[in-house]
């Protein structure tokens, strides 16, 4: 006889119930990178709009920061640490292959026993957290669910390579996703090509290794085909943005928001051209502070624009990542 299998009971929809954020206390001026390569600060801005970003110290690793990030998220959505059944990380600089990291920062936020894992989806790794977390509220499988972006990018960073010296930054960005009545994540539209996976890299593998004559360990670096990855992010991700539009029901004009992973101002730029958004949408910009702090930069755009009132709560956005792999999630969300 063949065993009944009963149903899955989740809430009809999810969404994001609360924001936080954490960025380095060490801010890094273009000056400073400077030092190491041969070029300008107004060739850096042109090319990239970043004027600073932050980088960790010794005390400020990828569990603390993460730590400080999800503990305001779970305050801002009313919460307590107990409440939160899943936590999921999206890093790609913790450099233990297991452990999952999420482990160790679910323990240090006193969460209990939830499940906790990690992903390596690069740029977009925010959006896959997210999604799976919708999927797990509505599944039934958790209530609430801690979703964090984390970087030390600085770890991985050569400074004398003129092409990515002046890129990466460090910091942390959460959410909690919980129950909704009404829907406040969109579908997402994601997807990866694998065939363009050589055109953003590590130097190495994870494992450490010392030259013969050098004194201290080094670790791999980032490298990347900045054209190749520009062209592929302004006329792909465009296109995949406006399906996420078209599946969410949402038209431009629609939008108060437009929060995309911060990797270049000249990227975003032409994004919003492409789409045709409205002046009176607000773009995210916190690339020209903060960096390229992948899997981290989408909550912390969005954290900087709730506190700094250029977004309030209620507010529909349009979110998208993209970067290594190359991989890319965009959905449109009601901010918290």
């Amino acid at each position: 006889m063949t065993a009944k299998i009963k149903p899955s009971k989740g809430a009809p929809y999810a969404r994001i119930l609360g924001v936080g954020g954490y960025r380095p206390t060490r801010v890094v001026p273009n000056e400073e990178i400077l030092k190491h390569i041969d070029s300008s600060d107004e060739w850096i801005r042109s090319r990239s709009g970043i004027a600073t970003r932050h980088w960790a110290g010794p005390d400020e690793t990828v569990a603390a920061m993460s730590v400080e990030a999800g503990g305001k998220a779970i305050a801002d959505a009313g919460l307590s640490p107990e409440q939160i059944g899943a936590v999921i990380v999206s890093t790609v600089s913790h450099f233990k292959q297991t452990p999952a990291i999420a482990t160790e920062i679910a323990h240090l936020l006193g969460t209990g026993k939830p499940a906790a894992f990690d992903i390596s989806a690069g740029c977009a790794g925010f959006g896959y957290g997210l999604t799976l977390a919708k999927g797990m509220i509505t599944d039934g499988t958790a209530e609430h669910v801690l979703v964090i972006g984390v970087e030390r990018l600085s770890d991985l960073t050569d400074l004398e390579d003129r092409a990515t010296a002046f890129l990466f930054g460090d910091g942390a960005g959460a959410v909690v996703v919980g129950p909704s009545k009404e829907p406040a994540i969109g579908p997402t539209v994601w997807g990866s090509e694998g065939d363009k996976s050589d055109t953003i890299t590590q130097t190495l593998p994870w494992d450490v290794y010392r030259d013969q004559d050098a004194a201290e360990v080094r670790y791999p670096a980032l490298r990347q085909e900045g054209q190749a990855v520009f062209r592929w992010a302004v006329y792909e991700m465009a296109k995949v943005a406006q399906q996420a539009l078209d599946e969410a029901g949402v038209a431009p004009e629609d939008l108060d928001a437009f929060i995309p992973h911060q990797a270049n101002m000249r990227i975003i730029d032409s994004m919003i051209k492409t789409l045709k958004l409205p002046e009176h949408v607000t773009v995210a910009r916190d690339v020209e502070t903060t960096g390229n702090t992948s899997a981290a930069s989408i909550p912390l755009a969005m954290e900087r624009l709730l506190a700094t009132g250029q977004a309030k709560s209620g507010d529909t956005a349009l979110v998208i990542g993209f970067g290594a792999g190359l991989v890319y999630a965009a959905t449109v969300v009601t901010l918290p």
